[in-house]
């Protein structure tokens, strides 16, 4: 819980700050279309992946696959768009680097690597599921 108020207090404020900066750096309306022109941007971008990736689910089912690396990439797109819109230079980074499907192909295997660990420590039990032989 820490952290989660950390970031909804800490995000916003840096944000601020940087936009404050950057405003009387170059200009208040420079920045809000910056501002504006990333949110076009991050949207377009969002929805041109997500749809991508509805594809690919789609091809996993109809194969018998279980789609859970596209329902991973699908949760990180929605993420990153609403990020993309929010007002920000630090939020629109972390939208644009969520774009990237590398980037979310790393996430995956952080993510899963901290699961499998997670579980083989005994901190996460998955109800139904034997780990071992």
């Amino acid at each position: 819980m820490g952290r989660l108020l950390f970031l909804f207090i800490a995000v916003p404020a840096v944000e601020l700050v940087l936009l404050i900066k950057l405003g009387g750096l170059i200009g208040v309306l420079p920045t809000v279309g910056i501002i504006v022109l990333t949110g076009a941007v991050g949207a377009t971008l969002a929805r041109w992946q997500g749809l991508s990736v509805i594809r690919q689910l789609q091809r996993e089912v109809a194969q018998g696959q279980l789609p859970a690396g596209a329902l991973f990439d699908g949760l990180v797109i929605l993420i990153a768009g609403a990020l993309l819109i929010t007002p920000g230079f630090l939020t629109d980074i972390v939208g644009f680097l969520s774009l990237v499907p590398g980037v979310r192909a790393a996430l995956r295997r952080a993510l899963r690597g901290r699961i499998e660990r997670s579980i083989q420590t005994g901190d996460t039990v998955i109800l139904g599921w034997k780990h071992g032989p």
